[in-house]
C-alpha cells in the first residue's frame, strides 16, 4: 500500500468515525469550509468539474462557471458530510430526508414482481436515496461498486453500504451481471449509477451535444429479464431534505437487434439524465473526464492511426 493510499484510507476512516458524531449544523459548516478551500486551490478535480459544467451550460460566462464550480464543490461536500453521518441517522430521519417525486413508478414496479432497474447519474446523494428505499419502502436492493485502492478503503465502502441495507457486488470479476439478472428475475430491485463508462464495452451516446460512453448494463438487464428500467435524478434545495424524481419507464423497443435496442435505450437514459443535470448542474458531481473528446489519446490509438 502506497503512502497516498494509506492517507486516503485514514482520512475516510476519520470521516466515518468522527463526522457522524458532529451536530448537523457543525457538519454543514465543516463541509462548506472544506469545499471552499478546495475550490480556492483550483486543483485538477475542481478544474475538471468547471470544464464539465461548461458543456452543460455552454453560454455561461467565466464568472458564472466559477460560481457553479463553487456551488458544485459545496454540493459534493454535502454528499460526503451526509454519507459520513448517514449510519447514525434514525430511521425517521432517513424516511423524511428525501422527497421523492414519481415514487409510484417504483412502488408499482416492486408490486408487479417483474423486477426493477433504477439508473441514475452522480447527482446529490445517491446513498441517501438508497437508504430511503430500504427504510421507507422496506425494499432491499442490489448494486455494484468499483474496486478502490487500497482494498481496505473498498471494504469500508462495502461495509457502509451494506449497513444501509444494500447488497454490494464488486464491479470487476465478471459475475456481477449474472447475479443482477438473477435478482431481477426473482422480482428484485437493482440500482446502478449509470452515466459514466469509458470502457470499450460502453455504449456511445450524445450527451450535451458531444459523444460519451455510458454503461450498457441497465438496458441489457431490462431486455434480458423483462424488468422495468426507471431513470432517477436527484438534487438539493436550500432545505435539509434532498429532492428527487423517478421518471417513467424506458421501454424496450419492439424491433431491432439487441445492440440497436441497447443503443436506443441508453440514449433515452442519457436524455433524461441530461435534462435533470441541466436543471441542477451544481448537484452533478462529475470531477472526472467524461466526454470522449476530453480523453487523452492512448498509445494504441496512435498506432492504429
Amino acid at each position: 500500500m502506497s503512502a497516498q493510499e494509506r492517507l486516503a484510507d485514514a482520512l475516510y476512516g476519520v470521516g466515518w468515525s468522527t463526522v457522524k458524531k458532529l451536530p448537523e449544523p457543525v457538519a454543514v459548516r465543516l463541509g462548506n469550509t472544506v469545499a471552499d478551500l478546495a475550490w480556492k486551490r483550483r486543483g485538477k478535480g475542481v478544474r475538471r468539474l468547471e470544464s464539465n459544467y461548461a458543456r452543460v451550460v455552454p453560454d455561461a460566462s467565466p464568472q458564472r462557471l466559477a460560481e457553479l464550480s463553487r456551488a458544485g464543490m459545496r454540493s459534493y461536500l454535502r454528499y460526503w458530510m451526509e454519507s459520513f453521518r448517514l449510519p447514525a441517522w434514525s430511521a425517521e430521519r432517513v424516511r423524511h430526508g428525501f422527497d421523492c417525486k414519481g415514487a409510484h413508478h417504483l412502488i408499482d414496479g416492486i408490486a408487479s414482481d417483474r423486477g426493477v432497474v433504477l439508473a441514475l447519474p452522480h447527482m446529490a446523494n445517491w446513498d441517501l436515496a438508497g437508504a430511503w428505499v430500504t427504510t421507507k419502502l422496506q425494499t432491499p436492493f442490489t448494486t455494484v461498486a468499483e474496486r478502490l485502492k487500497p482494498e481496505s478503503l473498498y471494504d469500508r465502502f462495502v461495509a457502509y453500504r451494506e449497513g444501509l441495507g444494500m447488497e454490494v457486488l464488486p464491479h470487476s470479476g465478471g459475475t456481477a451481471f449474472a447475479t443482477l439478472a438473477r435478482r431481477l428475475r426473482d422480482g428484485g430491485l437493482v440500482c446502478l449509477v449509470a452515466e459514466r463508462d469509458l470502457s470499450a464495452s460502453g455504449v456511445e451516446v450524445d450527451f450535451f451535444g458531444d459523444t460519451t460512453r455510458m454503461p450498457a448494463g441497465p438496458a441489457l438487464l431490462a431486455q434480458q429479464t423483462g424488468a422495468l428500467l426507471l431513470p432517477v435524478t436527484l438534487w438539493y434545495d436550500d432545505s435539509p431534505i434532498m429532492q428527487g424524481r423517478i421518471h417513467p419507464p424506458i421501454e424496450v423497443p419492439e424491433a431491432g437487434t439487441r445492440a440497436e435496442k441497447t443503443s436506443f435505450m441508453t440514449q433515452a437514459l442519457a436524455d433524461v439524465f441530461a435534462a435533470g443535470i441541466a436543471d441542477h448542474p451544481e448537484d452533478w458531481h462529475m470531477l472526472q473526464r467524461l466526454w470522449l473528446a476530453d480523453l487523452e489519446p492512448r498509445p494504441s490509438d496512435g498506432a492504429r492511426a
